[in-house]
Formats: C-alpha cells, structure tokens, sequence
C-alpha cells in the first residue's frame, strides 16, 4: 500500500498530491491489548446477536470475537520513497463481527502521541511569509533529520472487489502499486527511459477495481464516518506508462470517468467532482502595494482568537465563524473580511516554538483543511476514534452490501473469505507500515 514519496521530491509533492490517502471519545482508562502473534494472517468475523456500539469503546460484544496479532512495517521500495520511515515497525490488533445486515471491525494499536494535525499554517518571521509544515518528516542532502513530520495518523485497507484483481489474492495491497514501473519519458529529445519516482496505485485492467477504505483520523471522525475509496486502472497502460505509475488510480467512492481527457500532458482521463469531504485552507493573494505583484500562499479562513484548533468546519465558513482573508501585507499581516487584521508579528501565537527539529507551533496555528461530511457512497462506514493516552481504539461497520451500482465495493454478504491488507501511518501523509496478505474469514 504505497501512497508515495521520496526524499527531496516526495517533500514538494506531498504537499501536492492528494492523497490521496474528531475525537468525539476520551475515554483515557482503556488499555490496549497487544500482545503480538508472529505469522498471524487470518480474522475471523464472529456472527453476532449482540452489535457492538460505534463508539469508540470496547464494550463487552466483542469479548467474544477473536483477535489478530500482527505488525505492518515501513517497507522499502528501493527509491527513497518511504525515507526515513523505513523498518519502523506499527504492531496492531484486529477484531471482527458481522450479523444478518453489517460486517464490524475493531483496531487497536499503540501510539506514543495523537497526531491530528495536517500541514497546519504558521507564520516565519525570518521570511515575513506564511508557510505550512511538511505532511512528512523533512531531511537535508546529508540526510539528517530538518523537521518532523506533521501529518496525522491514519489507517487503510484495501479489498478485491468481485475478485476483480488477478494479482491481488498473492499480493494483496502490492497489488496495484507500480513504484518499480519505469517509462518512457516523451518530453525529453529523444525519449528516454526514466525511474519510477512515484507510487500511485493503480490496476492491471479496466474491469480491475480494488475498495479502499482510508481513515484520515484527524478528519472523517468528526462525522463518525471512514472514507470509502476505490482504485482502478487510470486509464489503462498508455497513459500510465508515460507518467511512470504517477498515473492516479485512486478515488472517492462515486467518482466515475467523465469521458474525456485531460487538456495537459500526459493526458489522463478526467474524473466526475468529488463531492463532501474536506477542502484545502489556502489561496494565493498578492502582497498589498507589491509591483509588479508578488504573489504569496496564504490561508483563505481563519477562527480569530480560537486556540489548539486542527480544523474549521464547513459550517462555521457558512455561518461566518471564520472569516475570510482578504489581503496580506509585506510584514505577513492579514486582512479579514471583516475589517479586522492579524498580526503573526507580535509573540509567537502563530510561528514556530521550542526545538527548530521537534518542537511545536504557537497555540493559534491555522488549519490546512475545511471539513465537511462526506457523501453518498463515500459515506458507506460508520466509524468512531478513541485515543487512550497510549493508543487508538478504532469501531467502525458497514452493511454487508451495499446499495451502490458502481461496482466500487466489496461484497461481503457471500460470507466467503476476502484477501485483504492493512496499513497504518504515524504523523505521516504517505509513509506507512504494510501488512499484506491478510485473509478475512466468516463464522458460519
């Protein structure tokens, strides 16, 4: 489950990408149960009378159901991709329970730190300019360590829809990641061949889809949901072999090709508009009175004089809760709509704090994302977040089958075992441990 980047290069473009891809409990006296199993690869779903709550909290339903130990690792694809990160090992916990009408899981695993925020904006005194923090860890040419990484922690997996994917029973989340495809780069003269430097995932054909379900802890708990991806072809091997498996094969649930390709090189085809979900916090502006006009990247909202905040609700733009910024000057002072200014120049409330390598930012950092429920298919999980001060504790269910018609969903009402992978992410956008080849069956 390679979701990208590398050393110099994944820096610029995480922040880029996608990638593409809260806490309403604090129950602090769970203890996480992690005993680890070595070659565990099986789950079994236990059938149920008794549902469990999606709340967060282990309550006695799952007493029953059995657990499987096992460990995702950062692998390493050859190209930097995941530096770093590499052999950092995330231990887990999976549970399982399904009744006439839903399938339920339960995870659980350790977590020294809650990591919420992503890229959040602060400003640099030393450049006048408002900046974000990197999605991932950041190194310089020697390779050591610039700044840790501010992405939030999150949990994947991927499935084999209507066994679709020939190569996903042996490889299960390896099985639509092309990071060692190299292709013929036809912008150079003449062509060249060229590495692979990204990792998207992609399938084999046009009838191969895979669901992905990717929980953005920070995010998609807000509304108790886990959001539900797919991924397919990208248009298939003549588009992605000249883009060397940067080709996006990844989508949100409803999202179908509109038909037509993209006016820029290389091509692509185009797909319908997401819809819900969470949008980027920022805008360019040009500095006011600059000639010729310098433009900047600033954020587009802000909550004046809200603290420790790590999102601004859709809601709170609609309502006027957060204010829009109209304008920046040279010293980073920022306009709101309202006529009121924000001076990132007085104290630290919105720079950097403490170790330049490890520390944190002031208390009124700004957002990087307006949240927003997700929708329609892509809202299939039901799902609820729990930090314990140690760890997750991670419910979430979804019916069996699900009502969609786009065949971007696996179908668990057969009861028949589905091959499946796990990944996790720790305060990283992209880098995460792998756990393939994992075999979900059903207590009949």
């Amino acid at each position: 489950m390679k979701f990208l980047k590398s050393k110099n290069s994944w820096i610029f473009i995480s922040i880029v990408l996608f990638i593409g891809y809260v806490v309403s409990c604090t129950k602090n006296d769970q203890v996480l149960d992690l005993e680890t199993t070595a070659n565990s690869n099986e789950l079994l779903s236990l059938k149920t009378t008794t549902p469990p709550d999606i709340d967060g909290v282990i309550d006695p339903s799952w007493d029953k159901a059995t657990k499987l130990n096992t460990v995702t690792q950062v692998p390493d694809p050859g190209n930097g991709l995941f530096a770093g990160y590499i052999g950092t090992q995330y231990p887990v916990t999976l549970r399982s329970m399904y009744d006439d009408n839903n399938i339920y899981f339960l995870a659980e695993y350790p977590d020294a730190n809650k990591s919420v925020q992503v890229a959040p904006w602060y400003f640099d005194p030393s450049t006048r300019r408002w900046a974000q923090e990197p999605t991932a860890r950041t190194f310089d040419v020697n390779g050591n360590l610039t700044r840790e990484g501010w992405g939030e922690d999150k949990l994947a997996f991927l499935w084999n829809i209507d066994n679709s994917t020939a190569k996903f029973g042996a490889q299960t989340c390896y099985a639509s990641c092309h990071i060692f495809t190299p292709y013929l780069d036809p912008t150079t003269t003449p062509a060249t061949m060229k590495a692979n430097q990204s990792g998207n995932h992609y399938t084999n054909g046009v009838n191969e889809k895979i669901d992905m379900w990717w929980l953005k802890i920070g995010r998609d708990p807000i509304y108790n949901q886990f959001s539900d991806e797919y991924q397919d072809w990208a248009g298939g091997p003549s588009f992605t072999s000249l883009v060397g498996g940067s080709g996006n094969g990844r989508h949100q649930d409803d999202q179908v090709v509109t038909g037509t390709a993209s006016t820029t090189y290389p091509f692509g085809p185009t797909y319908t508009a997401n819809v819900g979900g969470t949008s980027n916090n920022t805008q360019k502006l040009n500095i006011t009175g600059s000639s010729p006009a310098i433009s900047v990247n600033v954020p587009k909202y802000v909550i004046p004089g809200r603290t420790d905040y790590y999102y601004i609700l859709k809601s709170e733009v609609d309502n006027g809760t957060a204010k829009v910024i109209t304008a920046v000057d040279s010293n980073g002072v920022l306009t709101l709509n309202d006529g009121t200014t924000i001076d990132p120049n007085v104290g630290t409330d919105y720079q950097r704090v403490g170790d330049p390598v490890t520390g944190g930012d002031g208390p009124k950092i700004i957002p990087s994302y307006v949240s927003a429920p997700l929708t329609n298919g892509r809202a299939d999980i039901t799902c609820q977040v729990n930090y314990t001060g140690t760890g997750w504790v991670i419910e979430w269910k979804r019916l069996l089958k699900t009502p969609g018609t786009l065949k971007q969903d696996i179908d668990f009402s057969s009861l028949a075992d589905q091959p499946f992978g796990v990944a996790i992410f720790n305060k990283s956008n992209y880098q995460h441990g792998i756990k393939p080849n994992l075999l979900l069956k059903f207590q009949k």
